[in-house]
């Protein structure tokens, strides 16, 4: 494997072993309790309703303004309807606590892999750019970066969230070369999932590491145009293969 000037990480899966549970009845009697707190009034199972119904009214927008294939929502952009939609008046302050309670009720388990840190330390180390490239939401996932610690071990950072588009979206795969003004040639994409990692990267000229974890898809496509698979989760040897490279 040659060296690469920048390696773009996934997160969830990748870096990050995650479980979430949005459908837990506890989960919508307390976010029920914290939207009445506020003067938003539902009972649990219709804020439910309501929170699924402002997602996909939400990503139906997207598909008829966005030139992008693969669109994301922002999800601040839900709990804000959800809000209005019942006359509250809410600031931008109370949305972030809004989405943390909600991401804190569904996570059920949250850590980092071994060895993960350790990893995006020495590669930047030795010179390469580490830049995150995940599709997740920035209200979510800054803190969980924070907590475990990784917020500062990337050159840059790109969420789907931000931008509207996510992998295997060309678009959001262009971001980092147009930001950090790399080649396709120049990077190398390590990443959990076959099609929106391996898949994604490789339409626009991107090598990749495919590691199956817990978190990858059940139904592999019968080919995966990584340069290298590992079969399990072990980024310290992923390191060791990086390394090796020079």
């Amino acid at each position: 494997m040659k060296a690469y000037r920048a390696c773009l990480f996934d997160l969830y899966g990748t870096l990050v072993d995650i479980r979430t549970d949005e459908g837990r009845p506890d989960l919508w009697h307390r976010m029920s309790a914290h939207y009445g707190s506020r003067g938003a009034r539902y009972a649990p199972a219709e804020l439910r309703a309501a929170y699924l119904a402002a997602c996909a009214r939400r990503e139906a927008e997207l598909r008829q303004s966005s030139a992008a294939k693969w669109v994301e929502i922002e999800i601040g952009t839900v709990f804000s309807d959800l809000y209005a939609r019942r006359g509250a008046a809410v600031n931008a302050s109370e949305i972030q606590e809004t989405a943390a309670l909600f991401r804190r009720l569904s996570t059920t388990h949250l850590r980092a892999y071994a060895g993960a840190a350790e990893l995006l330390r020495i590669l930047r180390e030795r010179g390469r750019q580490v830049i995150l490239l995940s599709n997740a939401q920035r209200l979510f996932t800054l803190p969980e970066l924070e907590k475990l610690g990784l917020r500062d071990c990337f050159d840059g950072i790109f969420l789907s969230s931000d931008h509207e588009c996510k992998k295997p979206d060309a678009a959001f795969f262009r971001l980092p070369l147009e930001r950090f003004g790399l080649a396709p040639e120049d990077c190398l994409m390590i990443g959990n999932d076959p099609v929106c990692d391996v898949a994604g990267a490789a339409a626009v000229g991107i090598d990749s590491v495919y590691i199956r974890s817990g978190l990858s898809p059940r139904d592999e496509p019968e080919h995966i145009p990584a340069l290298l698979r590992l079969d399990r989760m072990d980024l310290r040897r992923l390191r060791r293969i990086l390394l090796a490279a020079g």
